[in-house]
């Protein structure tokens, strides 16, 4: 009778780890299936999807009774993110666009007028682009040979100019000084690069003696001899190259 006892224990099997072995089963299979409900999430979605997990491995709340993630919720945020990538930026249209550089063909022959009233077409000349409209004024008609000061007779000048650039609503202006590729020789510039910036520097200080403009929408820039318009191998190139510009942007 004994021996028959413990021929039946020892033929007993322990079936204890079936039940991890099942919760293992069962947790896999439902990381499958939010994994495929999942597949179009966005990051804050998955990220739920992941802290339900870490949580439930954690022994806190069992992944099966967690809340669900919705179709409804899934491609709502998905067409939200669609339509937030396929959405671009309002741009002005084509129409605002033309009606800008109407404005500035405008100031252009305004320009030109008083260019052409004061016999200054040798000195001075505009071109309208894409940019905008720049306003060229030589070297000459503003400064002596190496030097920024602007001459006394183009103070005038210059106030005039500036009466030229008032509008509403305001546009931000660049003022750029621009030289020839001879090296400079005195004491008060190293480069024609200092020199460059220096005169735009002057002029822009008489614009904007102008109580209608704004300092805020003005800038400066020396360009040196590294923006040339013509050959510095002839003096009327080197002539042309020597200039102070004013680029009028438009306002799109």
């Amino acid at each position: 009778m004994r021996r028959y006892k413990k021929r039946t224990d020892e033929e007993h099997i322990n079936e204890t780890w079936l039940i991890p072995y099942a919760d293992m089963l069962t947790l896999l299979l439902a990381l499958f299936i939010i994994l495929y409900a999942s597949s179009t999430l966005d990051a804050q979605k998955l990220e739920r999807i992941i802290q339900t997990f870490t949580t439930a491995f954690q022994g806190g709340q069992p992944v099966l009774q967690s809340p669900a993630v919705t179709p409804d919720e899934t491609t709502e945020g998905t067409n939200d993110e669609q339509d937030e990538e396929e959405s671009p930026q309002e741009e002005p249209g084509s129409g605002f666009r033309e009606r800008e550089m109407e404005e500035l063909r405008r100031l252009q022959e305004r320009i030109n007028t008083y260019i052409k009233q004061r016999n200054l077409q040798l000195s001075l000349k505009t071109e309208l682009t894409e940019a905008g409209l720049i306003i060229t004024i030589l070297d000459h008609a503003l400064f002596d040979s190496g030097s920024a000061v602007v001459k006394p007779d183009a103070v005038k000048l210059a106030r005039e100019i500036s009466n030229l650039l008032v509008s509403d609503p305001p546009r931000h202006i660049e003022v750029s000084g621009h030289t020839d590729n001879v090296p400079i020789h005195n004491s008060h510039f190293r480069s024609n690069w200092d020199l460059s910036a220096m005169r735009a520097i002057n002029f822009l200080k008489i614009i904007l003696e102008n109580e209608n403009l704004s300092p805020e929408y003005f800038s400066v820039r020396g360009y040196g001899e590294y923006k040339p318009v013509a050959t510095n191998d002839t003096a009327e190139g080197r002539q042309q190259n020597r200039r102070v510009e004013v680029l009028i942007l438009p306002n799109y």
